[in-house]
């Protein structure tokens, strides 16, 4: 692992050289996950209080096997592992892919690279104190007279812990917005004109998610339309296009 530091825009590598930057870059990302793995499964009864917390008080997740108490609290520390080593693993990542930018391709790269995270978590925290208190009020009490619900551990936590995964991807609007206008693909006009059918879309994309009841489904909504209206106005204030970018658009309507 010779590098830990970025490869300027000049340097240039053989294939055996790249190769062993991506092992570096894997190496250090794996060995980040790694050591967020360890904490996580020494402190796993916090992360499963976390995850319980949006549940009744007397409601408590069972178990049907032997093995899956183990199971169970072995993903759920992967997970928080991964959201705990987001930061590192990005940064490997964005090390590795900078050398084929130039230095004003970096410097639109880099904002939105440290959003990312940023965004993620924030998708992640949003989830976690809005909908699933509601949402798992509303599931536990519906027709509760007609059945004798109990809350299966695996089931539960895979409900909880996929939903905030697709929210903290969900949250990445704005970074994506802003990539398409500076790349030319779309401007705030476009984004402003097609607002509708980026509602469908958001709609689309929420009932493809582990639920299906409309409550959730709103709640999971409304952070989504709030982010594209969001990236229209980031799109106008920061998106314009670089100069030769423009430029080939400008040359290409004319044509």
């Amino acid at each position: 692992m010779r590098r830990i530091k970025p490869i300027s825009h000049e340097e240039r590598l053989s294939v055996v050289e790249h190769l062993d930057e991506l092992r570096s870059r894997m190496v250090i990302a794996l060995l980040a996950f790694g050591v967020a793995f360890g904490l996580c499964a020494w402190q796993n009864h916090l992360i499963l209080d976390i995850l319980n917390e949006p549940l009744p008080d007397d409601v408590h997740p069972i178990t049907f096997g032997v093995t899956e108490p183990f199971m169970t609290t072995s993903t759920n520390a992967g997970y928080a592992a991964i959201l705990l080593a987001l930061p590192v693993v990005l940064y490997q990542a964005y090390a590795f892919v900078v050398p084929a930018f130039s230095p004003r391709e970096r410097r639109v790269a880099l904002p939105l690279l440290m959003m990312v995270p940023l965004l993620f978590i924030a998708g992640v925290v949003f989830f976690y104190f809005v909908v699933p208190p509601p949402a798992t009020k509303f599931l536990l009490q519906f027709n509760a007279d007609e059945f004798n619900t109990q809350v299966r551990a695996r089931d539960y936590y895979s409900f909880i812990t996929m939903l905030m995964l697709a929210m903290g991807i969900g949250f990445q609007i704005p970074v994506g917005v802003l990539a398409a206008c500076k790349l030319g693909l779309t401007s705030p006009a476009k984004l402003r004109k097609n607002r509708r059918y980026a509602i469908v879309v958001i709609a689309v994309v929420a009932s493809l998610l582990p639920t299906l009841d409309p409550l959730t489904l709103i709640l999971e909504m409304i952070p989504l339309i709030f982010l594209y209206e969001l990236s229209i106005w980031l799109a106008s204030a920061l998106g314009r296009p670089a100069p030769e970018v423009a430029e080939r658009i400008a040359s290409a309507e004319g044509s």
